[in-house]
């Protein structure tokens, strides 16, 4: 079928008879919509808040002014979810705001998933692929999680659907929408660029009309800021193609980096994903037979970004997690639920039964994964964490320098907004935490917080001990189950002295067995030889 005709951009792949009717097929998209909505607004508090929520809601504390500054020009990346920190921030909102944004852009992303599916593919397997999706980890994990991701998700699925229209039914109109959609995508994550690659391919090889093509040349010269962003974001993790850093170790890493994300969308038990991979091989051929135009999108969405990892090299460290490709879940449950359709011969109970089947895989995965997501976090470390974060609040002072942004200090910060320190200096990037020391000015105590229970140590634990960095004399510390708060008695002053006690604390924790010291170990050893030379 011609991209540019106005037909819908394909059928069913079973009979026509067979084929869902929109009443039907928009039930069924509510109910999915409604399920996933229920599980996140139940759960949105059940997994414990993380340090890059903080980093999120810290950096939202800022102006307007100062907040994209930071992101164009200090942090880099996703300058669109950085401001919706930042909106719920001056709302005065803390975590659950953050995350109540989280779930809003998950919620939103069922309907418009099936809307991409149905396009592609046809009523009954959209349907099919929602119902996959919404019971994905990779969907319900990241719409309670404080990060961008489930607003990746959208923001891509609303691209390929402006995309796909555009394509279809052409007009400046349609590739205007196209270009504000793909621009949001770009906005929110460095991986939106790959997204936008794999439309231009598509673009290229099918549908070079001249609206597209300025369309597709508008997005280049309106997206500069956001190339800009990713460029920072880059550079701080020596992200880059060609010579210096290091590949994947070859196509196989590759692949087998794809079949960890094939399992994080549905069920990543080795049987399981298998067998699914298997069925998206059979969907895949269907759609070949069936939608050449849709299955050469299909492709892309896959191929594009394989290539990107076969050339790119990453710096020590960093690596692609499965998250970066979440823009792909609609595409390939769309597959999984065209194979699932192929193989049952549209027979209606075998189909919803093997749906019950998978869906059933993918929850036990995601309890496998994140069990505290489904049954919540342990109650003493709740309690622990509350009391910490209070005692922070009722002894901090505002010219503290908090070391990394750890959820405790989230937690203070809630309890008292007014008076908590703003001076958090990053754990992990050494140039960063000496850029963030010589811009605080006047430094008063240090303070350092290690997590027993933390899911980076080799062994978790629910308490700690109470132990000092030497010289003691130097610190308190406060221990409240598994977490330690340590703090220097007197201010730091000089960004040299703040590092020199950053060194003394890691080496405590390294001793109890903290899976962060020995990076925080090398941050401070490393901003201190910058200070030196």
């Amino acid at each position: 079928m011609s991209p540019g005709r106005p037909e819908p951009y394909a059928r069913t792949y079973a009979e026509p008879a067979a084929e869902l009717g929109l009443r039907t097929f928009w039930l069924g998209v509510a109910g999915c919509t409604a399920a996933v909505a229920m599980f996140l607004l139940a759960r949105l508090t059940a997994w414990p808040p993380h340090e890059d929520e903080t980093l999120a809601l810290f950096v939202g504390r800022k102006s307007l002014g100062g907040l994209f500054t930071t992101v164009q020009t200090e942090r880099g990346g996703a300058p669109l979810h950085f401001f919706c920190a930042w909106v719920v921030v001056h709302l005065g909102g803390g975590l659950v705001g953050l995350r109540l944004f989280s779930a809003l852009f998950a919620i939103a992303s069922v309907p418009v998933v099936a809307l991409v599916g149905a396009r592609l593919a046809g009523r009954t397997a959209g349907l099919a692929a929602t119902a996959i999706g919404s019971a994905s980890w990779m969907l319900l994990f990241h719409g309670i999680y404080g990060r961008m991701y489930s607003l990746f998700l959208l923001t891509s699925a609303l691209s390929y659907l402006a995309f796909l229209a555009a394509v279809a039914e052409g007009g400046r109109k349609r590739w205007a929408l196209w270009a504000v959609a793909i621009l949001a995508t770009v906005a929110t994550h460095p991986y939106g660029a790959l997204v936008l690659a794999t439309q231009v391919v598509y673009v290229l090889a099918r549908a070079r009309t001249r609206a597209a093509l300025y369309a597709t040349a508008a997005v280049a010269v309106l997206g500069a800021p956001f190339w800009y962003s990713d460029h920072v974001l880059a550079g701080r993790f020596d992200v880059s193609v060609g010579a210096g850093g290091q590949k994947l170790d070859g196509p196989g890493a590759v692949l087998e980096y794809l079949y960890r994300v094939a399992g994080d969308f549905t069920s990543g038990f080795t049987p399981v994903v298998i067998a699914i991979l298997v069925v998206a091989v059979v969907g895949a051929r269907a759609l070949w037979l069936r939608n050449r135009d849709a299955a050469f999108l299909t492709a892309c969405v896959v191929l594009v970004p394989t290539a990107a990892f076969i050339l790119a090299r990453f710096g020590q460290s960093t690596s692609p997690e499965s998250r970066h490709l979440i823009f792909v879940l609609p595409f390939f449950a769309l597959l999984v639920a065209l194979g699932l359709i192929d193989l049952t011969r549209g027979r209606t109970p075998v189909l919803v039964a093997a749906l019950v089947v998978l869906m059933s895989a993918e929850v036990a995965w995601g309890w496998d994964k994140t069990a505290p997501l489904y049954k919540g976090e342990a109650a003493t470390r709740v309690e622990a964490r509350e009391a910490a974060s209070a005692w922070l609040a009722r002894s901090s002072r505002a010219d503290d320098v908090l070391f990394g942004y750890d959820p405790l200090f989230l937690g203070g910060w809630e309890r008292d907004r007014a008076g908590f320190s703003d001076t958090v200096i990053p754990r992990a990037d050494a140039k960063l935490a000496l850029r963030s020391l010589r811009e605080a000015g006047t430094l008063g105590r240090g303070v350092w917080v290690f997590d027993a229970s933390d899911t980076n140590n080799f062994t978790q634990k629910l308490t700690i001990p109470l132990r000092y960095p030497n010289p003691r004399s130097d610190f308190e510390a406060r221990a409240f189950g598994p977490f330690l708060v340590i703090r220097s008695t007197e201010p730091t002053r000089t960004p040299k002295e703040f590092l020199l006690e950053t060194r003394q604390a890691q080496i405590l924790g390294r001793s109890l067995g903290s899976g962060d010291a020995d990076v925080n170990l090398l941050t401070a050893d490393q901003a201190l030889s910058t200070l030196e030379r």
